[in-house]
């Protein structure tokens, strides 16, 4: 892993990354299980409930990993299960557009944050290598279905999609804290 001045040790760093990873699917977990209660049959839901699918063996393979490492989930574990299940109802009384929408917003940030730490991951943390190139790629797929599905084309796309973004990058900064 290269370690840039003021970076913490590379055994904390991967624990961080562990943590962050474990709330992150969690949240996902969460924001579409929102989504699902609210969303009404058919193939849009079908595609969520894919999707939840995904994220439920994401999440079982960061919670292994706390496990295996002795490692501490975030404390705001509570939180996320609230906050989560919220923004997923929340953009689905919206309408499909909007649920979609939150999908491509998030997906972004978790993409783009995977991809930062496939960077600093070095050989020695070659399998969580491999597992985080793993789920990024499944994200991107979360992403580009959400788009096709007319994310983008929600009202007020811009709006909605900045406010989710920065709540996600503002949830991976604390969950990697506390």
């Amino acid at each position: 892993m290269r370690r840039l001045p003021g970076d913490k040790e590379e055994a904390e760093a991967v624990k961080r990354m562990i943590r962050v990873d474990h709330a992150g699917e969690y949240g996902a977990l969460r924001i579409y299980a929102g989504q699902l209660a609210v969303m009404r049959e058919g193939r849009e839901k079908t595609l969520v409930h894919q999707m939840l699918e995904q994220e439920k063996a994401h999440f079982a393979a960061f919670d292994q990993q706390l496990k295996e490492r002795r490692i501490r989930p975030t404390a705001l574990l509570p939180i996320w299960h609230i906050a989560g299940f919220m923004l997923g109802a929340g953009t689905a009384l919206l309408g499909k557009k909007a649920a979609f929408a939150c999908t491509v917003a998030v997906e972004s940030v978790i993409e783009k944050h995977y991809s930062d730490q496939q960077l600093r991951l070095d050989d020695k943390e070659q399998a969580l290598k491999e597992t985080i190139t793993q789920f990024r790629e499944e994200e991107l797929e979360h992403h580009d279905t959400s788009i096709e599905e007319g994310g983008e084309t929600t009202p007020l796309y811009p709006a909605l999609s900045a406010m989710i973004k920065a709540g996600s990058r503002c949830a991976i900064w604390l969950s990697t804290r506390l």
